[in-house]
């Protein structure tokens, strides 16, 4: 998986401008032209066409003036998950989440597999429509076939806390 750093401004083409160019340069290669032209080491052309390709995708990812493409941020934000998920909190209030922090079941947090510790989102619950703001702080569920914990004051929001689990929709801020 390719990790993308956010820079307000880049277009999301940037990674696909390096990597075209890049093929370009290795195609010299298959179609039999010289590893040595004029006297210039091979080492010195493929510098050479390293250092050009570098340059020609960051022209390419510059953003025209006025311009606003897709983002990485734009990608980000709209990353989303459904499936079911279950509140938790007795047997865990006031014991150390893995964030380091000290779980507190009044508070807006949730717990999730993958989703970066700190990570505000949007969790929807889809058999009424009521969604809440949290925060990710923890890791889990570890059981099969939900997608999140959420804290008793995140259910009692979403008003499932009888049912104690229900089909949610889960929006990454």
């Amino acid at each position: 998986m390719i990790h993308r750093v956010s820079r307000p401004g880049w277009e999301l083409g940037c990674l696909d401008a390096v990597y075209a160019a890049m093929q370009q340069s290795f195609a010299r290669q298959s179609l039999g032209l010289p590893a040595r032209a004029c006297g210039v080491p091979a080492y010195a052309q493929w510098r050479s066409l390293g250092v050009a390709a570098i340059a020609i995708a960051l022209l390419l990812c510059a953003p025209a003036s006025g311009s606003r493409g897709t983002s990485v941020e734009d990608v980000v934000s709209s990353w989303a998950q459904s499936g079911r998920v279950s509140w938790y909190g007795p047997g865990f209030h006031g014991r150390r989440t893995a964030s380091g922090e000290i779980f507190n079941t009044n508070d807006l947090t949730m717990a999730h597999r993958t989703l970066p510790l700190g990570s505000e989102v949007r969790v929807t619950n889809l058999a009424n429509g009521r969604s809440v703001v949290l925060r990710v702080n923890d890791r889990g569920p570890y059981v099969r076939g939900r997608i999140g914990d959420l804290s008793h004051a995140a259910a009692a929001r979403l008003n499932f806390v009888h049912d104690g689990v229900v089909r949610a929709r889960i929006e990454l801020l």
